[in-house]
Parts: structure tokens; sequence; C-alpha cells
């Protein structure tokens, strides 16, 4: 079973509605970034961030299953991002939309952050059973 299988079979409801606004916030609105200068390297950063994270999750599936733990990889590399966000966002010298952007990206992150660290806590106070395997089959 894929991580994406688990996810829609295994995960709460809402989940289905949260990943495509998370997808969103942290791989669609960073590539909007790199078409300003003065945000490009901002996308480039948050891209980066992202992808390392998406691999990791993707990795630490196939090791441990669907556990409370998978967003550790969030929280390694999102809860820098989202500080740098808010300081590049506080920038005077960014047009409008831009600064939208950035603060549609702080704000799903963030709420992503949120979820992730109580998942974590909760891992980390016992609940390590895997609801699911992964299963290359």
């Amino acid at each position: 079973m894929t991580l994406n299988e688990a996810m829609a079979e295994f995960g709460p409801s809402w989940l289905r509605v949260w990943l495509p606004l998370l997808m969103l916030g942290g791989f669609v609105a960073p590539v909007v970034l790199i078409f300003w200068s003065k945000t490009r390297m901002i996308g480039i950063i948050s891209i980066v961030a992202s992808l390392i994270a998406a691999f990791a999750i993707d990795y630490m599936y196939k090791q441990m299953g669907y556990v409370k733990l998978l967003g550790l990889p969030h929280i390694i590399m999102w809860t820098p991002l989202i500080v740098y966000l808010i300081m590049q966002n506080r920038r005077e010298d960014f047009p409008t939309w831009p600064k939208r952007i950035l603060t549609f990206m702080i704000v799903i992150i963030g709420i992503s952050l949120v979820f992730d660290y109580v998942d974590a806590v909760r891992y980390f106070l016992g609940n390590t059973m895997p609801l699911v395997m992964y299963d290359p089959a």
C-alpha cells in the first residue's frame, strides 16, 4: 500500500480536503513566487524544503509504516522555513501579489505544522503503532 493509499484509507476524512490545500501552499505557491525577481529565491528555498520533506516522509513511511511521526520532516524543514517566510513577508519592497502569496503559504504551512507537532508529541508519548505498514506490492 502506498502512502497516498494509506492516507486515503486510514487517515481522517478531513485529510482529503487538507492535502490539496497543503500542495497549493507547499508546492504551487512557491513556484509562482519564482516569476518575481524579488521573490525568486524565496520560491526556490521553499520548493527545496518541501521536496526534501516529501522525500523524507516517503522514506519514513517505507521504513515505519503509517505512523504519527511522519510529520517530523515537515517540522525539521518547515519550522525554519516559516520563520524565514514571515521575515521576508515583512519586507516593504515586495509587490502586493507576492506578499499575498507569502501570507497564504505562511498560513497553510503554519496549520500543517500544528498538525505535525501534535502528531509528533502523540508519537513520543507512546502512540507508535502504525495504522498500516508499507507494502510495495
